[in-house]
């Protein structure tokens, strides 16, 4: 099969991208043509053609000097994938100030302070788009999420204003929505769990496919929502879940 070259000519920059959603992302946008930053607290591993710099989106300075570096690498902005983030589980009670205050940081903050050294570049190209990795946890309730869904929570609202905001800038901003991904996170919940197979068929079970959703289909959101053949879409939020929010399926019966 051959793979489109919509990104051909422009640079892209991911955070959060050595692996999981965002290692798939880096990889898809280069396959389809672009040049690829990824920024990461540790971005070991990342190869060629991959361009890797190391910084932490909870420290502005870090994540200036990371941008301005691959700007300059790279010769430009045209693509920034906001998807750096943490996990939580627990209610309102179990979280303490500090662990709330440390996702918010990550999750929300982080992509404040990306998108903040990314702008002067992005309004220089003719096909800017950003993408948050949002969650859907910003749109329906789940259990033991408490902290989770407020920061993904959000980044939804975060990610609307600021399609508002850069609209007229030719800055297009959109965010994806997935379900329960794959992701090595995923795995280590897993692994703690009582009982990880009657967990992960738990979490495959509410998903209406009836499986849990592969960090290639999330990338395969964010290059569609980040691609100039979608200079159109603007402000959405793009479900990738499995049919979890929008379905209710019957249950089956024997």
């Amino acid at each position: 099969m051959t793979v489109a070259q919509d990104f051909a000519g422009l640079k892209a920059l991911v955070t959060g991208g050595a692996s999981g959603i965002g290692r798939a992302t880096a990889e898809l946008l280069a396959a389809r043509g672009a040049e690829v930053a990824v920024l990461d607290l540790d971005p070991g591993g990342v190869d060629k053609p991959l361009h890797a710099y190391t910084a932490d989106v909870t420290d502005d300075a870090s994540v200036r000097e990371a941008v301005a570096s691959a700007a300059a690498e790279l010769g430009g902005l045209d693509v920034l994938v906001n998807n750096a983030g943490i996990g939580a589980q627990g209610t309102v009670e179990d979280n303490d100030d500090a662990q709330w205050h440390t996702v918010l940081d990550v999750n929300v903050l982080g992509v404040v302070r990306t998108t903040r050294a990314a702008l002067p570049h992005l309004r220089a190209s003719a096909h800017a788009a950003i993408v948050n990795t949002c969650s859907i946890a910003a749109t329906a309730g789940l259990p033991q999420r408490a902290l989770y869904s407020a920061s993904k929570g959000a980044v939804l609202s975060l990610t609307l204003a600021m399609a508002a905001d850069h609209v007229r800038e030719g800055v297009r901003v959109n965010c994806v929505n997935p379900g329960t991904v794959d992701t090595p996170w995923v795995g280590r919940l897993l692994d703690a769990a009582p009982d990880p197979a009657a967990e992960r068929a738990a979490l495959e079970a509410r998903q209406p496919t009836g499986r849990l959703v592969t960090a290639d289909e999330v990338a395969g959101a964010i290059a569609y929502l980040a691609s100039p053949l979608s200079g159109a879409t603007t402000g959405t939020a793009l479900a990738v879940d499995g049919g979890m929010q929008g379905l209710r399926p019957r249950p089956v019966t024997r």
